[in-house]
């Protein structure tokens, strides 16, 4: 279950949303698969220490991190993903993996993929192995003021370029899970 603090988040803040419930998935590939759709269509929060400063990248599931754009964009001296037990106090709310994209509610700079802000809608887990969570990207701009550049590995970002070329093209990509 999406936790109440979450909850009370986006609605003190006017945010509309709408929860997902599904199988059991630990991984962001697997809430894909559970709710059938692509792993580029959910967001992942991924959590770096940068210059120990804890961070959450958020990136499509189907992404991996380049820590060294991340390094690079946030002018860190070093960036290197965090074990779980350095952030899950930051979410005491939350099952550990599931952690939320919101560092506006956990205390934490939030830096997203450039390829998330080109969808209108971005699908997440939020605190639950249970349940996901969907918003509008902008209403999630708007909420936390996230660094928007690229984090994905550079093969990764011109197969995401070419995906979302073709989608914007056929507008065939429903925004909607199944």
């Amino acid at each position: 279950m999406i936790p109440e603090s979450i909850q009370h988040y986006l609605r003190r803040n006017r945010v509309r949303f709408e929860r997902y419930w599904h199988p059991h998935a630990v991984s962001a590939q697997e809430l894909a698969e559970a709710l059938h759709v692509s792993g580029w269509r959910v967001a992942k929060s991924v959590i770096v220490l940068a210059d120990r400063q804890p961070w959450i990248v958020v990136v499509p599931a189907a992404g991996t991190v380049d820590l060294q754009q991340v390094r690079d964009v946030i002018g860190a001296r070093s960036v290197r993903l965090a074990t779980e037990a350095e952030f899950s106090n930051h979410f005491p709310d939350c099952e550990v993996g599931a952690e939320p994209p919101f560092g506006e509610l956990y205390g934490l700079p939030v830096a997203v993929d450039e390829s998330l802000s080109l969808t209108e809608r971005l699908l997440f887990r939020a605190g639950s192995h249970e349940e996901a969570l969907e918003m509008r990207f902008q209403d999630f701009a708007t909420l936390e003021w996230p660094l928007v550049a690229s984090f994905i590995q550079r093969q990764q970002r011109q197969a995401v370029g070419i995906r979302e070329a073709v989608i914007l093209e056929s507008g065939a990509e429903s925004h909607a899970p199944a």
